[in-house]
């Protein structure tokens, strides 16, 4: 898995491309989100669009990254799920915590008026 990260509008658009598996991946992924913490950093998109492959660790990954946003004050926020990811998502009633979007800007204004 390969993370990207790049500001936009007051939030922070973190692309997540490969294959999604947890693992040191996703230490990487936690570290990440208590620094941006750390720099009052509070709103989080997380970028789905180049996920091929998502297994239960990478979804306890998301919900771990959700949690440590929520209890720092912050927001996480989903994008672009491929039809693939989405289908986990619902099957997993995981769609149910996250707010997912059809596109990084509209994500990007959901989290900046929260």
């Amino acid at each position: 898995m390969k993370i990207k990260v790049n500001e936009k509008y007051g939030a922070v658009v973190v692309e997540l491309k490969g294959n999604v598996m947890g693992g040191p991946d996703a230490q990487e992924f936690n570290t990440l989100l208590h620094n941006l913490l750390d720099e009052n950093k509070k709103n989080i998109v997380i970028d789905l669009a180049g996920v091929k492959f998502m297994n239960s660790s990478g979804l306890g990954m998301l919900i771990s990254g959700f949690t440590t946003m929520k209890n720092g004050g912050g927001s996480l926020v989903l994008t672009r799920a491929t039809e693939k990811i989405n289908s986990l998502l619902v099957i997993t009633k995981l769609v149910t915590i996250f707010d997912h979007y059809e596109s990084v800007d509209e994500a990007v204004k959901a989290v900046s008026n929260k």
